[in-house]
C-alpha cells in the first residue's frame, strides 16, 4: 500500500480499544504492541519528511490529528501543557519543531474547513458503513470545535516563531529509532542541535507567514482590519521565495494561491503607495466604489474597452453593485448605471457575446444624452487605424441594428450622420438602411448628409461609367435599371453589366436560358431584375421583390414563353411568402386563387421550361399547411406522384394525417410513409479493395436509395406549422429511433403505434442520423408551439435519453404546467403517464434530490415504496429536505420518516414528520374525497416548488 495508508494502519491498530473478562470496553492499552506500532506511523511520516500538503491531502483530521499528538509526545512536550505558555526558543530544536507543526496544522485544518466541499455520490447504502461515516463525521467536528477554540493561541504559537531566528530540526527515521530505545542506551545525541532533518530559519518563515496570511484573511470576512495582517503575511511570503527559490524549500507552496491572495489583498486594503495602487484596475475601480467616484470608475472601463484586460463576469459584477445601491433609494446612480452598462455593453459586441437584457431596458426611452455618450464609447472603444475587419463589422452591425430598433428620426440621424458611422458602414449598406427606415416612415424624408443622393445624378454621357455601375447595384426601381443600363450601353457596347455586382446571383437552371439572349441589353436587363428580385424575396422585401419581378414578366413575355412561365412560377412562390409571412401568421386562410394556382403549378406539363426544386417543395408545404389533405390524398394526378418526390411525401403524409385516428386497417399508408422514411435514412453500403488486398466497407452518409436525402427531407419537414402533420412525421422519427436494438430509453410520442414495430434491414438505417433528427425536429416544433405538452415529453425523453437530467426535468415540468395552467387544474393522466414520473424520480435520485424522489413515488398509480423508503435513508440529499415534508399525503411515508429520524436521534426533523402526520386532511377515517382533496393540494403546491426550482 501507499505509506500514507501505512499510517492509517498502524494507527488504527494501535487505537483499538481492548475488552476486559467483564466485557466492558477499555481504552487501548499502553503496552509494547501499541507503542511500535506508533512508532511505525511517525516513521512512515518522517520518511515523507512531514510534508503537510501530502499527509493533509490522504488523511483525515482524526488520524493525522492522533499522528501529530504522538509526534508531540515523543518530542518531550508535555501533555496539557499550553503550547502559547512555553518559549520555543528555550527548547530543543525536535521539540520547537513539532510544537510548529502541530499549530501549524491547526491553522490549515482551520482554514480548509471553511473552503465549500463538494460531496462524493455514495454507493449503495451500507448500514455499517453510514454508521463509520456518521462517527468520522462526529469526531471531526469534534476536533475542529477545539481548534477553533485554541485558533488564537495557535496564531500566537506561529507569530512567535517568525521572531526565531534559528535553524530547527524534524525528526528523521534515525532520531526517533534513537528515542524509541531504552533510556541507559541513549547517548544525548537527541537533545543536541544537530540531530534530525535541518529546516532552515528562512524556511520555517517563508511557510509559517503563509499559513498566518490564510488565517488572516479568512479572518478578514468579518473583521476587514485583518485583511492588513494578511497582506503583510503574504507580501512577506512572496519577497522569500524569491529570495531562496521555491524549488529550495522542503514544503511546498502554491504559487498561484499566493498570487490570488496577495491580488485580493491589494484590492481590500488601502495602501499609501500610489505606485501599487495604480498597479490594477482592479484595486481603482475597489477605491472609486469605496469612495463613491464614479467618474473615474466610468473613465477606467471605457480605457478598459480597449485592452479588455477586466474579465466579464468581473464587469457584471460591478454593474450588479451599482444597480443595487440604485435600488435602494440613491437616484444619481441611474446615470452611472447607464454608462457602466453601456461600457459593458460594446465590449460584449466587440468579443461577439450577445447583448444584455439591461442594456435594452435602459434603452426603452433614449435620449439624445444617451446616444451622444454612445456614440463616445463606441469611437473610444476602437482604433479604426489598426482594427481588425471583423471587429469593424461587429461593431457596423451593433450601429446599423441600434438605428433600426429606434422611434424617434433624429436619434437615427444622430447616429446615422457620426464619423465612426460613416467609415464603418459602406455606402450601399447605409442606402439599403435608409431605404428601410424611409419605408418605415414613408413621409419623413430621411435624407442625411453623409449619404449620396444618386437619384438627384443627370442621367447624361458625361456622368461617368463607375457612378452609373454604383447606382445600378443600389436601385431596385425596374425603370431606373432600365435607364441606367441603357445609358451604360450607349457609352461602351464591350462590358457585360449582369456581371458588376458578384451578389447578383440567379439559378444555374435560369442563367443558362437568360444568358442565351442575343440582345445584350435586353440579357442583362433580365439578369439583374430577376436577380435583384430573388436577393429581396430572400431578406423578405417583398414589396420590392413584386415590382422587380412584375416588370421582369412584362418585359419577357414579349418575347420568350419559357422566361413568361418562369417568371409566373416565381411570383407564385413569392405570394406563397407574402402570405406566410403576413395575414398567414394570424392563422388566415390563403385566397382561394392563390391555392388554385398552387394546384396549377404541381399540375403544369409545360415541356422545356426550367424548374427550381424549391418551387414544389414550398408549394407541398402550403398545402400540408392549410390541410388540403383531400386534393393531395384523391386529386394530384399519378404521373406527378411518381416524378416529383415532394408531391408523393405530401400525399403520404395528408393520407396518414387524414385517417388519424382511424382503424387498424388505415395503417397501410402510414407503413408506405414508414418506408419511404426508413429508405430516406438508410445508408447505401459499398465494398472497396484497399491496397493490400482486403476488402473494407465504406458506408454512405446520404444515401441515394430514397426518393430525397434526408437533408432534404428535414428542410422540407421544417417548412411545416400544421401541428397534426408535425406530430405525425416527429411521431415517425421517434418510433424509428426507438427501433433500433441497444437502445435503453425509449421516447414516447403520440400517434406512435401506428408505424410498424420492426425493420427487416436493421444494419442499413443509419440510427445517429436518426438520433440527430429527432433532437432537430422536436426543437423546431417547439418554435412553432412551446406549449405542446406532447412535444415538450418528447423534449424531455431525449434529455433523459441523453443523461441531462436537470434539463428533462426542466421539460417534464414544462409539459405538466402548459396543460395544467401552472398546475392549478389536474395534469391530465396521458400527460403524466407513470413512465413519465418514473423518469422524473431517476432524475431526482441521479441529481441527488431523494425528498423529491419520495414525494414523486406517491404520483404512481401504486404508490412505491420501496424507492420513496430506499430514497430517504439517504443523508446526502441536495434538495431542501424535510422542508418539502408538507408536501408529502401518504401516512406510511410519513411514519416512516418519523421512524427514520427517531433512530437517528434528529429530533427537529421527527417534529415536522409528526407535524405533517397530524393534520386532520390526512385522517384514514375521512371520506375517499376528502383524501383526494388533501392529495391534489400537495400535487400542486409541490410541483408549483418543483417548477420555482427548476425553471
Amino acid at each position: 500500500p501507499p505509506p500514507v495508508q501505512l499510517i492509517v494502519q498502524f494507527l488504527e491498530q494501535a487505537s483499538k480499544p481492548s475488552v476486559n473478562e467483564q466485557n466492558q470496553v477499555q481504552p487501548p492499552p499502553d503496552n509494547k504492541r501499541n507503542r511500535i506500532l506508533k512508532l511505525l506511523a511517525l516513521k512512515v511520516a518522517a520518511h515523507l519528511k512531514w510534508d503537510l500538503d501530502v499527509l493533509e491531502k490522504s488523511l483525515s483530521v482524526p488520524v493525522l490529528n492522533m499522528l501529530l499528538n504522538e509526534l508531540l509526545c515523543i518530542s518531550k512536550v508535555p501533555p496539557g501543557t499550553k503550547h502559547v505558555d512555553v518559549d520555543l526558543s528555550s527548547l530543543p530544536p525536535t521539540t520547537a519543531m513539532a510544537i510548529l507543526l502541530y499549530n501549524r496544522w491547526a491553522i490549515r485544518t482551520i482554514v480548509q474547513s471553511s473552503f465549500p466541499v463538494k460531496q462524493a455520490k455514495p454507493g449503495p447504502p451500507q448500514l455499517n458503513v453510514m454508521n463509520q461515516m456518521q462517527q468520522e463525521k462526529e469526531l471531526t467536528d469534534n476536533i475542529l470545535k477545539v481548534l477553533k477554540e485554541q485558533a488564537a493561541d495557535s496564531i500566537l504559537v506561529l507569530e512567535g516563531a517568525l521572531k526565531l531566528n534559528k535553524d530547527l530540526y524534524v525528526h528523521t527515521i534515525r532520531t526517533l529509532d534513537l528515542l524509541a530505545m531504552e533510556p541507559g542506551m541513549v547517548n544525548g545525541e537527541t537533545e543536541s542541535s544537530t540531530a534530525g532533518l535541518k529546516i532552515s530559519a528562512e524556511e520555517i518563515q517563508c511557510q509559517v507567514c503563509y499559513d498566518l496570511g490564510a488565517i488572516y484573511f479568512q479572518q478578514g470576512a468579518t473583521n476587514a482590519a485583518v485583511h492588513e495582517n494578511a497582506k503583510e503575511k503574504f507580501f512577506k511570503t512572496k519577497e522569500l521565495i524569491a529570495k531562496n527559490g521555491s524549488s529550495s524549500l522542503h514544503f511546498t507552496i502554491d504559487e498561484e494561491r499566493l498570487a490570488g491572495y496577495c491580488q485580493a489583498c491589494g484590492v481590500l486594503t488601502s495602501s499609501s503607495d500610489d505606485a501599487s495602487q495604480q498597479a490594477t484596475p482592479y484595486s481603482q475601480i475597489h477605491s472609486c466604489m469605496k469612495s463613491g467616484n464614479y467618474q473615474d470608475l466610468v473613465k477606467i472601463f471605457l480605457e478598459d474597452n480597449l485592452t479588455l484586460s477586466l474579465p466579464v463576469q468581473f464587469r457584471q459584477s460591478v454593474l450588479r453593485e451599482l444597480f443595487q445601491k440604485a435600488q435602494q433609494g440613491n437616484d444619481p446612480l441611474d446615470e452611472v448605471c447607464f454608462k457602466v452598462c453601456v461600457c459593458n455593453t460594446v465590449c460584449d459586441v466587440l468579443q461577439g457575446r450577445t447583448i444584455d437584457i439591461q442594456f435594452c431596458q435602459l434603452f426603452l426611452k433614449p435620449s439624445k444624452e444617451k446616444i451622444d455618450f454612445l456614440l463616445e464609447v463606441c469611437s473610444r472603444s476602437i482604433n479604426l487605424e489598426n482594427t481588425t475587419e471583423a471587429l469593424k463589422r461587429k461593431m457596423a452591425s451593433f450601429l446599423k441594428n441600434l438605428c433600426l430598433g429606434l422611434e424617434d428620426l433624429q436619434l437615427v440621424f444622430m447616429i446615422s450622420s457620426h464619423e465612426l458611422f460613416i467609415k464603418l458602414l459602406k455606402d450601399d449598406e447605409r442606402k439599403l438602411l435608409i431605404d428601410q427606415m424611409r419605408k418605415r416612415s414613408p413621409r419623413i424624408n430621411l435624407c442625411t448628409k453623409p449619404v449620396t443622393s444618386f437619384y438627384d445624378i443627370p442621367a447624361s454621357a458625361s456622368v461617368n461609367i463607375g457612378q452609373l455601375e454604383h447606382q445600378l447595384i443600389l436601385s431596385v426601381d425596374p425603370w431606373r435599371i432600365r435607364q441606367i443600363l441603357i445609358e451604360l450601353h450607349g457609352m461602351t457596347s464591350e462590358r457585360q453589366f449582369w456581371t458588376v455586382s458578384n451578389k447578383w446571383e440567379v439559378p444555374n437552371v435560369y442563367g443558362n436560358v437568360i444568358l442565351g439572349i442575343k440582345d445584350n441589353l435586353t440579357r442583362d436587363l433580365v439578369y439583374i431584375l430577376m436577380a435583384k428580385g430573388l436577393h429581396c424575396c430572400a431578406i423578405k422585401d417583398f414589396v420590392h421583390a413584386k415590382q422587380l419581378f412584375a416588370a421582369c414578366l412584362e418585359l419577357v413575355t414579349e418575347f420568350s414563353p419559357k422566361l413568361r412561365q418562369v417568371m409566373l412560377n416565381e411570383m407564385l412562390l413569392l405570394d406563397i411568402y407574402t402570405h406566410e409571412a403576413g395575414a398567414g401568421v394570424s392563422g388566415e386562410r390563403p385566397p382561394s386563387d392563390l391555392i388554385s394556382r398552387v394546384r396549377g403549378y404541381l399540375e403544369m406539363r409545360v415541356p422545356d421550361i426550367p424548374l427550381r426544386q424549391v418551387i414544389a417543395e414550398e408549394c407541398v408545404a402550403f398545402l400540408l399547411n392549410w390541410c388540403e389533405n383531400e386534393y393531395l390524398t384523391m386529386q394530384v394526378p399519378l404521373p406527378l406522384v411518381q416524378t416529383n418526390p415532394y408531391v408523393k411525401l405530401g400525399q403520404l403524409l395528408a393520407a396518414t394525417c387524414k385517417e388519424l385516428p382511424g382503424p387498424k386497417e388505415s395503417r397501410r399508408t402510414a407503413k408506405d410513409l414508414w418506408e419511404v422514411v426508413v429508405q430516406i435514412c438508410s445508408v447505401s453500403n459499398q465494398h472497396k479493395r484497399g491496397n493490400d488486398g482486403r476488402v473494407s466497407l465504406i458506408k454512405h452518409r446520404e444515401s441515394t436509395l430514397g426518393i430525397m436525402y434526408r437533408s432534404e427531407l428535414l428542410s422540407f419537414i421544417k417548412k411545416l406549422r400544421e401541428p397534426l402533420v408535425l406530430t405525425t412525421i416527429l411521431s415517425l422519427f421517434v418510433k424509428l429511433h426507438n427501433v433500433r436494438e441497444d437502445i435503453v430509453n425509449d421516447i414516447a410520442a403520440e400517434h406512435i403505434s401506428i408505424w410498424p414495430s420492426s425493420i427487416p434491414n436493421l444494419q442499413s438505417v443509419d440510427f445517429e442520423a436518426v438520433a440527430v433528427t429527432v433532437k432537430e425536429l422536436v426543437s423546431y416544433a417547439l418554435t412553432i408551439n412551446a406549449n405542446n405538452h406532447f412535444w415538450l415529453i418528447i423534449q424531455a425523453d431525449i434529455y433523459f435519453a441523453t443523461n441531462q437530467y436537470s434539463a428533462a426535468l426542466h421539460y417534464y415540468l414544462q409539459a405538466g404546467a402548459v396543460c395544467s395552467d401552472f398546475f392549478n387544474k389536474m395534469v391530465p393522466p396521458d400527460v403524466y403517464t407513470d413512465q413519465v414520473i418514473k423518469r422524473m424520480i431517476k432524475c431526482c435520485s441521479l441529481l441527488n434530490c431523494h425528498t423529491q424522489v419520495a414525494i414523486l413515488c406517491q404520483f404512481l398509480r401504486e404508490v412505491d415504496y420501496k424507492t420513496a423508503f430506499k430514497a430517504l435513508q439517504e443523508q446526502n440529499s441536495h434538495d431542501a429536505m424535510d422542508s418539502y415534508y408538507e408536501y408529502i399525503w401518504d401516512v406510511t411515508i410519513l411514519e416512516y420518516l418519523t421512524y427514520l429520524h427517531h433512530k437517528r436521534g434528529e429530533t427537529d426533523k421527527r417534529q415536522i414528520a409528526i407535524k405533517a402526520i397530524g393534520q386532520t386532511e390526512l385522517n384514514a377515517s375521512n371520506p375517499e374525497e376528502v383524501l383526494q382533496l388533501a392529495a391534489q393540494r400537495r400535487k400542486k403546491k409541490f410541483l408549483q416548488a418543483m417548477a420555482k426550482l427548476y425553471f
